[in-house]
């Protein structure tokens, strides 16, 4: 069994889209050299919160900050592009749509027989 985050506006018939935490985990480092140093907080900690399973509610004005610097890790050329950056674009897209929406942008956390 491996945990997933389940996030809402995802792409999926319901709504949702479900990430491997250690994916998240992942794009955390990631964030961590390509985001500026004094606006990564957020993206960071949300990453690798998914990890503890705290369930999160994102604001949608926040949302719309974290999918810009989802997109700039999704394109960076240094990200794999169909792991990482794929993973980064999803939420990237999720979070754009619960912004335009005036949404929140929810995650959770479940775990999951591997995808």
């Amino acid at each position: 069994m491996t945990s997933h985050i389940v996030t809402s506006h995802g792409a999926d018939f319901f709504g949702q889209d479900h990430h491997p935490c250690r994916m998240l985990i992942s794009l955390a480092r990631y964030a961590q050299s390509i985001i500026p140093a004094a606006d990564r907080k957020s993206l960071v900690q949300l990453l690798t919160d998914a990890q503890t399973g705290t369930e999160r509610i994102i604001p949608a004005a926040q949302a719309a900050v974290l999918a810009a610097q989802l997109r700039q890790i999704g394109r960076d050329r240094f990200v794999k592009a169909k792991a990482e950056g794929k993973t980064a674009m999803l939420l990237a897209d999720a979070a754009t749509r619960a912004a335009a929406d005036g949404d929140p942008w929810e995650w959770h956390t479940e775990a999951a027989a591997s995808r």
